[in-house]
């Protein structure tokens, strides 16, 4: 792979230009580069940044603090790296399966279990840190003779002549060079320049809340295969498995708390991690009682068989120094996901909250999805920026991530109130899909794709 940069001269042709070399914007990079139907076609990845490399986890050096972000990977996003290329270096580097997952409620008896067992799978999923996944797709990038990197530049401007169907689409960069394209992928995160250049809608809806992450050494060494997520009125709390003795904190809160658990001593914050996925929260007599009624009828009628016992997450010793940061959390979606000769996929097209771990699975299917229409259009020689090509993957992706969506945003909104009708729906739901293996393995089945 040559690494160059763009002269003020003539304006260089690509027939594939990836802005944005992040987690899913160097997977679908990666993913066309190994297509034989483009092993003749010139692909770009630009990348704001420099390349990342593997080189600092190599064997000899393996960093002894984890990053603070990471990524719940599905089983099937694994599929997809190991398609393209870069799941060996990634399980050779550091990651942590999990298999089995507790969802409780604060405000209620209510919990849920999820096992890989129950869907017969040997792990539900894996928790790896996003710098380890972006450095393996990179050093995968190199591989391609026929992928260019632009490093440092982010596309500025976009001009097209739509009257002229054979025509390429201009891009200006933030170094003034220009490049023309046939097929522009916006891969450039939530505030993507290339939609705003496009002047493509964009509907972003702030949830009045931080994530807090952090890294965090347990009490005690055991074999950590849960991921823990408690739902607390201000936010969910989730603590993610990274090896024997270390785990990924995910809390969303509101904005002020955010800021105190960031100023707080280390013992402060540790105390305060612990009380929220022990401490006792007010408890309502009307949903307690229709909780012990409920659970009596499904002793009854046989669904108790299924039901799983509550456990209590493992305990926190101290956390990693200088690890603690936070983010602010948006929903946030694209009505229109492509134009002639542009796409948007991952966090360009849509953002969720991260409760459910799916934004990242959510750009992996983009990619595979996109990949798959992209070699279908080159191998019947067709225009690579087709809208009859584009078109279709807008339909599909829309099919997937609006319900998902919606989905997310609603168990957000239903778990962060402490209305009791609210709490009394959530308790009782939850307390009914645990019960009932069928329903909790459909939707094992749907989170693990």
């Amino acid at each position: 792979m040559q690494r160059f940069l763009c002269t003020s001269g003539g304006p260089v042709h690509f027939d594939v230009l990836v802005a944005g070399g992040g987690l899913v914007g160097a997977c679908l990079a990666c993913s066309l580069g190994r297509l034989s139907v483009l092993k003749d076609r010139k692909l770009a990845v630009l990348e704001g940044q420099k390349l990342k490399s593997l080189d600092k986890y190599s064997k000899s050096y393996v960093p002894e603090t984890y990053s603070n972000r990471v990524s719940a990977i599905t089983p099937g996003s694994a599929a997809l790296l190991d398609e393209i290329g870069v799941w060996q270096d990634i399980k050779k580097t550091r990651f942590k399966q999990f298999n089995r997952m507790q969802v409780w409620d604060a405000c209620s008896e209510a919990h849920i279990s999820f096992n890989c067992d129950d869907v017969a799978a040997p792990r539900m999923g894996y928790i790896v840190e996003n710098d380890v996944i972006v450095a393996a797709l990179h050093e995968r990038l190199k591989s391609f003779p026929n992928i260019e990197v632009l490093e440092g530049v982010r596309v500025e401007a976009i001009q097209s002549d739509n009257k002229d169907k054979a025509s390429w689409l201009s891009c200006t960069l933030s170094n003034s060079s220009l490049l023309n394209t046939k097929l522009l992928i916006g891969a450039d995160g939530a505030t993507s320049t290339v939609r705003r250049a496009a002047n493509m809608e964009n509907y972003s809806y702030s949830y009045n809340q931080m994530a807090v992450v952090a890294t965090l050494q347990l009490s005690e060494p055991s074999d950590n295969l849960t991921a823990w997520q408690r739902f607390l009125p201000s936010g969910p709390i989730a603590l993610l498995p990274l090896s024997e003795n270390a785990s990924s904190l995910v809390w969303s809160t509101s904005p002020d708390h955010a800021r105190s658990l960031l100023e707080m001593s280390g013992d402060s914050f540790v105390d305060a991690v612990n009380s929220a996925f022990c401490e006792d929260y007010p408890r309502h007599t009307f949903v307690e009682s229709s909780l012990a009624t409920l659970n009596a009828i499904i002793q009854t009628v046989g669904g108790g068989a299924n039901q799983t016992v509550f456990q209590l997450p493992p305990s926190i010793l101290n956390v990693t120094d200088k690890s603690r940061a936070s983010f602010p959390l948006h929903l946030g979606h694209s009505p229109q996901y492509v134009r002639r000769r542009l796409a948007l996929i991952g966090d360009a097209a849509h953002r969720v909250h991260p409760m459910a771990g799916q934004g990242v699975n959510l750009g992996f299917s983009d990619v595979q999805c996109l990949a798959n229409l992209i070699k279908e259009a080159a191998g019947q020689g067709q225009d690579l920026g087709s809208l009859h090509y584009l078109r279709s993957y807008e339909k599909e992706r829309l099919q997937n991530v609006v319900p998902m969506m919606a989905a997310i945003d609603g168990l957000n909104r239903l778990f962060t109130t402490s209305v009791i009708p609210l709490v009394w729906a959530r308790a009782l739901g939850l307390q009914l899909t645990d019960a009932f293996a069928p329903v909790k393995r459909s939707i094992m089945e749907f989170a693990m794709k």
